[in-house]
């Protein structure tokens, strides 16, 4: 490491002058510390899976889960056969059925993916849903949401194992705040629809499908006077739309599998007036709720992903069972439920 670069970090540590010119042997101690403390930004698959469990917990908390072990089977189908066409294939990808009529979905980091019952009912077939469960597979292969919060310096670093469980908490407490506020940035959002358009398509997906359901969910969303709900902050929902049919092109146009989905999910859509809103409807619970600091605010205003977490959507109401449905699939039912995609 040349000696200009070694002294521009540690000026951004911090470090006084004088240990700064203090010799070679001084400077390349700092420049240890230096990559020391980088490393301790490196969040291992492990450590981001249990960070992802923790948010996951609040989210089920906070919406409750169908207790239907049918439609988390299906979903979760749909999901691993999307999933094991990406980059992280071989996480412990997990789907969860909210219970909730807001239109919403949620991914953790580590792996685990919530679409709600409204999500569902909005959907009109696989591919929509394909486009949906893609898109927040995407943020989890691309590591958005721990990525967002390392950068942002949201959380301190330290070099004990106690310290490191602190900084992970932190790190939890925060990603469940970004994921439910939808607090991703324009750049991450788009890199996420383009994963969810590939992954669909790659399955044998329509890549239109999350097109499609973003013009009806955007078309759900007229007449309110604030964002709401998932990707829905028109106009910037209508560059997504935009930018996600060129993605799309022509590839699959016809492969939406409608008959298999209204089989399998009996949900429909409320309209937003129709919402009826949780007691803590003006936000997250006390029990979870930050305290509304100025990064957090610049980080609402700077978000331009949409508002998943203002709005009708993510104040509605949720049931009361937070329990996980398993739902196991082989390799072989993934297969076959692969070849009903036509």
């Amino acid at each position: 490491m040349k000696q200009p670069m070694i002294a521009a970090l540690l000026l951004a540590l911090g470090v006084p002058a004088y240990a700064q010119l203090g010799g070679l042997g001084g400077t390349l101690r700092r420049a240890e510390q230096v990559k020391s403390a980088a490393d301790e930004l490196t969040i291992t698959d492990e450590e981001e899976r249990k960070i992802g469990e923790e948010v996951s917990q609040k989210i089920r908390a906070r919406f409750g889960v169908v207790q239907d072990p049918a439609i988390h089977k299906y979903v979760t189908l749909m999901g691993t056969a999307l999933a094991k066409n990406s980059e992280r294939a071989n996480l412990n990808w997990t789907f969860v059925v909210l219970d909730t009529d807001g239109v919403n979905a949620f991914a953790s980091p580590g792996g685990i993916v919530h679409v709600t019952r409204g999500a569902l009912g909005l959907a009109h077939n696989e591919a929509e849903l394909a486009g949906v469960l893609g898109h927040e597979i995407g943020h989890v292969v691309r590591k958005h949401t721990v990525n967002a919060i390392k950068k942002s310096k949201a959380v301190q670093i330290g070099t004990s194992a106690a310290a490191r469980n602190t900084m992970l908490d932190q790190l939890a407490n925060r990603a469940y705040e970004m994921v439910l506020e939808n607090q991703f940035d324009r750049g991450d959002e788009l890199d996420a629809d383009k994963v969810g358009v590939a992954l669909a398509q790659k399955t044998g997906y329509a890549g239109a499908g999350l097109a499609e359901f973003l013009t009806r969910l955007d078309d759900r969303n007229k007449g309110t006077t604030t964002t709401n709900g998932l990707f829905a902050d028109h106009p910037k929902t209508k560059e997504r739309i935009d930018k996600a049919k060129q993605l799309a092109g022509s590839a699959n146009a016809a492969v939406l599998v409608e008959a298999r989905y209204k089989s399998n999910v009996k949900f429909e859509a409320k309209p937003i007036g129709a919402l009826t809103s949780a007691p803590d409807a003006k936000g997250l619970s006390s029990a979870s709720k930050p305290a509304v600091t100025q990064e957090r605010q610049s980080a609402q205003v700077q978000a331009s992903g949409g508002a998943r977490g203002i709005g009708a959507d993510r104040d509605a109401k949720g049931g009361d069972n937070p329990a996980l449905v398993k739902a196991s699939v082989s390799a072989a039912e993934v297969e076959t439920f692969k070849k009903g995609i036509a």
